[in-house]
Parts: C-alpha cells; sequence; structure tokens
C-alpha cells in the first residue's frame, strides 16, 4: 500500500491543532488504498502546539511530530518536513496543509486520484470553476489576492495553472528530488517558498494538475502573511522571469545576432571603402566574418552546454554552420548588391539592414531544423 503523508507546518497553532487532526484522521478512512499521515512540523511555538500534539499521538497513531529548535519559517519548516517524510516515515507522496483548515480536507481524495492517474503534482486551487475565496474577505484582501496571482499568470506567461499562490498542494518524491537541490536560498525560507518549489516544477515539466476548493478563512488565530511575503514574491516573480529570458536560447540567439551584425557592418565597410571591394561581394565577404564570429559565440554561449572543443569536431561543425548559413551570405549579395546598383552607385545602410533581417529569418529557420538539432542530441 502507497503512503502519503500531510505535513502540516505550525507556530502558536495550539487550538487550531486539536481541530484539524480528528478531521483529517475521519478523511482517511474513506481512502482505503493509501496508509495516511500527518506530520506536524513545529517551530518551536511558545503557546505549546508540540505539547497538544504530544497529547494526540496516544490516540491518533498516524499522528508524527518533528520540532524545529529555531523558528525556520513556512519554506524551512516544509523542507524539514518532506525531508522526514520521504526519509524516515517513508511516504512516496506529501500534502501541503494550513493547520487552520483553510484547506478543504475533504479534497484529499480527489487529490490522490490524480496522483493514481499519473500526475506527479496535484495543485488545490481557488481561482478556477468550482474553487472560490471567502466573501467576507475585504475589498483589498480580494483585490491583492486576485491580482497577485494573475501578475504571476501574465509574467510568467502560463496561464494553465490558475492558482499560483496558494499552499494546497500534493507531490510526488521525484518532484521533491528534483526541486530540492534548488530550494536551498534563502528567498524561499518564507512564503515565496510556495510560488518557487510549483515554478520550479513546471520549468522541470512534471505533470501537474488542479483540483478546485473553496478557501476558509481562519477563525482562531491570526494569518502570518505580511507586506513582506507580498514584496518578495513580487521580486522573485520578476527576477525568475528575467533569468528565464536573459537564459533562454533564442534571447542568446538574438543577442549573437545584433554582434554579428555589427561585425557585420564593420567588416562590410572596410572591405568597400578601404579595399575598394564591389558592395555586394563586400556584403558577402562581411558575412562570412560574422559567421565566424557567430559561430565562436554561440559554440561557447548560446549553446555552452553542448559546446564542441576537439579540432576535427569545431572543423566538422563550422564547415555545417557555413554551409547553414550560406543562404544569408547569398541573400546578402542579392539584395545589397542589386539595391546599390538600381537605386544608386553609393552604398545604402537600408539595402544592408533589409538583407539582414531576412538573413537572420532563414538563418534561424536552418540552425534551429538542422544545426542546433544535431548539436543538441551530441
Amino acid at each position: 500500500m502507497k503512503k502519503a503523508i500531510v505535513i502540516i507546518p505550525t507556530y502558536n497553532e495550539r487550538e487550531n491543532i486539536q481541530n484539524v487532526v480528528p478531521i483529517l484522521s475521519d478523511v482517511f478512512k474513506k481512502i482505503p488504498h493509501w496508509e495516511m499521515g500527518i506530520l506536524v512540523v513545529d517551530d518551536s511555538s511558545p503557546d505549546g502546539t508540540a505539547d497538544v500534539v504530544r497529547e494526540l499521538q496516544h490516540k491518533y497513531k498516524e499522528l508524527f511530530l518533528l520540532v524545529n529548535p529555531n523558528k525556520s519559517g513556512l519554506g524551512g519548516a516544509y523542507l524539514k518536513g518532506m525531508a522526514e517524510a520521504f526519509g524516515p516515515l517513508g511516504a512516496e507522496v506529501v500534502f501541503e496543509f494550513d493547520a487552520d483548515l483553510s484547506h478543504d480536507p475533504t479534497k484529499i481524495p480527489a487529490f490522490l486520484e490524480k496522483i493514481d492517474a499519473g500526475y506527479d503534482m496535484v495543485i488545490g486551487s481557488r481561482y478556477m470553476k468550482g474553487g472560490g475565496i471567502p466573501d467576507n474577505w475585504g475589498l483589498h484582501r480580494k483585490f491583492l489576492s486576485v491580482l497577485g496571482n494573475n501578475i504571476i499568470r501574465c509574467v510568467w506567461t502560463n496561464f494553465s495553472i490558475h492558482d499560483w499562490t496558494g499552499g494546497y498542494r500534493a507531490f510526488s518524491k521525484k518532484v521533491y528530488e528534483a526541486i530540492l537541490p534548488e530550494m536551498q536560498r534563502e528567498i524561499f525560507t518564507g512564503y515565496t517558498f510556495q510560488i518557487g518549489f510549483l515554478h520550479k516544477a513546471v520549468q522541470k515539466k512534471f505533470k501537474i494538475a488542479e483540483v478546485p476548493f473553496k478557501f476558509v478563512d481562519r477563525t482562531i488565530g491570526q494569518s502570518k502573511l505580511g507586506a513582506d511575503y507580498i514584496k518578495n514574491a513580487l521580486l522573485f516573480v520578476f527576477h525568475a522571469r528575467y533569468k528565464e529570458i536573459v537564459d533562454h536560447q533564442i534571447f542568446k540567439f538574438a543577442v549573437v545576432g545584433g554582434i554579428g551584425f555589427m561585425v557585420n557592418l564593420i567588416f562590410l565597410e572596410i572591405f568597400h571603402r578601404f579595399f575598394h571591394i564591389e558592395a555586394g561581394n563586400a556584403a558577402a565577404l562581411g558575412a562570412e566574418v560574422a559567421i565566424i564570429s557567430n559561430f565562436i559565440i554561440n559554440n561557447y554561449w548560446t549553446f555552452a552546454a553542448h559546446k564542441v572543443t576537439r579540432a576535427t569536431q569545431m572543423i566538422s561543425k563550422f564547415v555545417q554552420f557555413n554551409v547553414g548559413s550560406l543562404g544569408a551570405v547569398i541573400i546578402q549579395k542579392i539584395v545589397v548588391g542589386l539595391g546599390t546598383k538600381y537605386t544608386s552607385d553609393a552604398l545604402r545602410l537600408e539595402w544592408f539592414v533589409l538583407a539582414v533581417l531576412i538573413g537572420m529569418v532563414v538563418n534561424y529557420f536552418v540552425y534551429s531544423r538542422l544545426i542546433w538539432k544535431t548539436t543538441t542530441k551530441k
């Protein structure tokens, strides 16, 4: 029988934990094909939350306790809980769950059905059909919650996930093991952990499903979300998006293309003005110098993970690169040559720019379908 552990991080949740454990235990009885457990990760709560859990353990054998000697924040508590759940407790799946019953415990079977269907991660969603947020929330809180979530969806251009900021989730051990090394940064110790963990799961292309649920506001205790959460979350979202763009091969291709443009223009001028080579031929020679420059930069930057270093490989790849770029050279010779011949004897920059733009489109098609394809499979 597969095992799933519901992790509940706590700090001063004495009254709430007395309510949530019996309710979860009743839900577990309706899940016959999974061995269920609860792991409370307490940040040494001054109100004695851990003592309450110890008392409850006499009645609920599926209840476990992990006490952090120092307050480690939501992300820190979850990471320690996951290490315990996937390690000594032998779980194959863990849940993230709030002690205040904001998360609907009756949805746990639906989460596990998705896991059984082959999904790696399941998200409880407030912002899809069947989900919802409390009616008694103030307008400002509703605004911040809905707006914040939609900002993330727009900045990351991922609209398939409806709820990026929620904390009701379940995922498998392989998701945890794949993402753990990237969650050790200080920014993930707090509530930004939720956004960051899901972002990493999406990046690694895990199979993710959503289950709608209606979020219920806590009735005991105070919410621990503050202004710092909003600030840190937005900083992380925009920084992560910036890094994705900068690290993307298309962005690097565009940068290399821009460098090649300048190299091409400079050498076109040198060949035409100082060596008095006809404009079309000067453009072709300038393009060849740019091709050499582009090949070197692409090899050591754009495709650094697959770069070739041996001389024989370098020559072979350069020949392939050159042949693939031949179309751009021919285009430049024809466009610049004909443009200057029939409109003016002087070399005109607009013909060169037009030729380069057409050549870049051709190059991208050739590189992505032929040159880069063979390189990434090397």
